[in-house]
């Protein structure tokens, strides 16, 4: 199997790579190219970027969470058809979990594929090229194909530093970029705004993605890129196991929360239920008056902080979900859904730490959701302790937090999910059940939990038929 690959790695956070791969991908679709986008880790914004320019689902590789089976699965699936994959990667290309779990490196080495370095050059120029040399020594296995040097002060700086490397490191510069004021995607709390946000509410967001994918242009070489992409060597076809067709959720709707305050989605997750012959059937709860005729509903995460307001002013939404979960139905709320399901969220205004702004949510979980004192982004683990409509008593999981809130619970819960990694709700607790409904902090995927979408359809079937 020749799939035409390359990792698009950064020395070190913020080093500018998810810019650099924005206007990459729309230089390679602009030239007529079937683009297919990866991001490493269980990121839900970047993806988002990628998928909109690309027209392509971008999916998820995470080597912590996931089997290499599973991985090179998940990549032959999502890439087939395509002319190009483009796999993005996390943090500095080295950090993972425990070695290089989770890590770049070890996505690179799984599907065998070039990896060209961002190099963050402010302030150096030869170091620059102990630097690129030192990542090339660390891991052997690791293909590092070639180099693009960002943030720039000039030409000067650009040619001393790409003599350098490509004298001692031996390994070509295929892009230069100077600091520029145009190289930035809004950011806030949790990382990048989402693009469904960003191209709703910030005025001229396309225009500068293009403007990113000018200079992109204008200073990498896209040929020779595209050159050792097609360098990759085959990969042997994985066998299907995560994407089979099967009839677990024939005839059943599951409503998917999908707006400016819900839009962190795995498309994994997404598309087992359809699959399993479910229909995904989209709401927005700032928007719509209520759900729609479904069988279960899947609140996923997003940021309803910051749209508490729109949230909480749309009332028979809110009664809707009331009285759905009154009524049985399997409700799954995850993260910033688990928020929408407090009896209140509270957050302080233009980012300060006074001016609280409280608002009333739907008010199935017995809590006050709020701005924590730090962001929580980890890895977790942990089982189930009580059947609920995601996990039975005793299965087992994996998944990851991501947030900046936390819960003050001021009423009786019961927790489902006892987690030996992570922080949960309260004390390593997390998921709090009320009949068919579930709300918790931690993310799943359903490459590493296989209960879900499966316990999950299972209960809108429980529900629909009795």
């Amino acid at each position: 199997m020749h799939i035409p690959r390359i990792v698009i790695s950064g020395d070190r956070s913020s080093s500018g790579k998810t810019t650099i791969v924005a206007g990459l991908l729309s230089a390679l679709v602009r030239r007529g190219l079937k683009v297919q986008a990866f991001k490493v880790a269980m990121d839900y914004i970047d993806p988002s970027y990628h998928t909109w320019i690309t027209g392509r689902f971008c999916r998820n590789l995470d080597g912590y969470l996931m089997s290499e089976s599973r991985v090179l699965e998940i990549f032959s699936h999502a890439a087939r058809n395509a002319d190009i994959a483009v796999i993005e990667g996390v943090r500095g290309l080295y950090e993972g979990y425990e070695g290089d779990a989770g890590s770049t490196a070890q996505i690179a080495k799984m599907l065998r594929a070039p990896v060209i370095l961002v190099v963050d050059a402010r302030s150096i120029t030869r170091s620059a090229a102990a630097l690129v040399k030192g990542y090339m020594d660390y891991d052997r296995d690791v293909q590092i194909r070639g180099v693009i040097l960002n943030k720039l002060g000039g030409e000067r700086h650009a040619d001393k530093a790409t003599r350098e490397i490509e004298h001692y490191a031996g390994v070509p510069v295929v892009g230069s970029i100077q600091r520029n004021d145009d190289m930035h995607l809004a950011m806030r709390h949790l990382g990048l705004v989402p693009v469904t946000e960003g191209r709703l509410r910030h005025h001229g967001f396309d225009e500068r993605v293009a403007r990113i994918r000018e200079i992109v242009e204008m200073s990498l070489d896209i040929n020779r890129l595209i050159e050792m992409a097609e360098e990759a060597e085959d990969l042997q076809e994985a066998e299907p196991d995560l994407y089979l067709r099967n009839e677990r959720g024939a005839g059943l709707k599951v409503g998917v929360a999908q707006d400016e305050a819900f839009n962190f989605y795995y498309r994994d997750n997404l598309e087992l239920i359809e699959l399993a012959g479910a229909e995904v059937v989209p709401f927005s709860p700032i928007r719509d008056s209520g759900i729609p005729n479904v069988d279960g509903l899947y609140i996923g995460g997003g940021y309803p902080e910051l749209y508490a307001e729109d949230l909480s002013r749309n009332r028979s939404m809110m009664s809707s979900i009331r009285d759905a979960q009154a009524d049985g139905m399997p409700v799954y709320a995850e993260c910033g859904g688990l928020m929408y399901m407090c009896r209140e969220l509270e957050w302080p205004q233009d980012g300060g730490v006074s001016n609280q702004n409280s608002y009333q949510m739907v008010g199935v979980v017995p809590a006050l959701a709020r701005r924590g004192s730090r962001r929580i982004v980890s890895y977790v683990s942990g089982a189930f302790v009580t059947d609920t409509c995601i996990g039975r008593s005793g299965d087992e999981f994996m998944g990851h937090e991501f947030h900046h809130s936390e819960l003050v619970v001021d009423g009786d819960v019961s927790y489902a999910i006892k987690l030996n990694r992570g922080t949960g709700i309260s004390s390593g607790m997390d998921g709090i059940v009320d009949g068919r409904m579930i709300a918790s902090y931690s993310h799943i995927h359903s490459a590493s939990y296989r209960g879900f979408p499966d316990v999950f359809l299972d209960a809108c079937r429980e529900y629909r038929y009795g």
